[in-house]
């Protein structure tokens, strides 16, 4: 993750990457010598996009210009990762030009909520976007790391739907070929999963740093759908064959749900309808 701490007091450089406060000392292990820096209790804005026509310019401006802007409109973002996506959203090796993210972390849910329903910059991407979804998500399940930063849960796992899944992961060159002989399988396996309200490919960088993000109905949906089929096909030969240098998996609470993403209008009661 780009973990730049922006508006607060000068930083120094942590295990992973992580900016400190300035007066803030890395934990030391017995003998002196440093341990790993610890998990961040995080709340994350996921920020999803689909520009047409002219707008494709401003769009990819955000490329261009990378996470400065994000990092300018709000004081208290602790991270930030733009990517790009599949064609339609999907998971192939076919870029979509329209389509991008913006993956923001926060240290508390009240400055994600705030950033999400009413900063500067989201507000510049509601103006210039087609479609606009926000996903404001509180971790409950957290294992790996992104950019050598993890991030810790926080409560459990939720009564009822619905929930989020946020994967992520870094492919080793020499792996590439054969994670994406399965991708296919496991992309048709989540178009159709039972509960799955909707689903996107992402990636930091082409062929090698990929993400998904998908919201369902129920834990049970995402379970099911997670021990079957292409997916668990996938993710076994992903282990046999070492293909990730780093990974993350996320489940999340959503606390806020905002937009509309590929025509449905996605809702906190766990329906994701028709926005027309």
């Amino acid at each position: 993750m780009d973990t730049q701490k922006v508006g607060a007091a000068p930083a120094a450089a942590s295990p992973g990457g992580l900016k400190r406060p300035a007066g803030e000392q890395p934990a030391r292990a017995a003998g002196g010598g440093r341990v790993e820096a610890a998990a961040l209790p995080l709340t994350l804005v996921i920020l999803l996009a689909d520009f047409g026509g002219a707008d494709r310019w401003w769009g990819w401006g955000r490329f261009l210009f990378g996470t400065r802007a994000a990092r300018r409109a709000a004081a208290d973002l602790c991270f930030v990762r733009q990517m790009g996506s599949g064609h339609r959203g999907g998971f192939g090796l076919r870029p979509d030009l329209g389509l991008q993210a913006l993956c923001c972390g926060f240290r508390s849910p009240a400055a994600a909520l705030a950033f999400a329903q009413g900063n500067p910059l989201v507000e510049a991407y509601r103006r210039h976007a087609r479609e606009l979804a926000l996903l404001t998500l509180q971790p409950w399940q957290a294992k790996g790391r992104w950019g050598g930063v993890a991030v810790a849960p926080q409560g459990e796992a939720p009564a009822e739907g619905p929930i989020a899944a946020l994967t992520r992961a870094s492919i080793r060159p020499r792996a590439a070929l054969d994670f994406w002989r399965h991708a296919p399988a496991a992309q048709a396996g989540l178009a159709q999963a039972e509960g799955c309200l909707m689903a996107v490919g992402l990636g930091e960088a082409p062929l090698l740093r990929q993400a998904t993000v998908s919201l369902w109905r129920s834990v049970a949906d995402m379970d099911g759908y997670a021990r079957r089929g292409g997916h668990q096909a996938a993710i076994q030969a992903a282990r046999a064959g070492q293909h990730f240098s780093e990974s993350m998996f996320l489940r999340l609470r959503p606390l806020a749900l905002d937009g509309v993403w590929q025509g449905r209008a996605l809702r906190l009661d766990g329906t994701a309808r028709h926005a027309g």
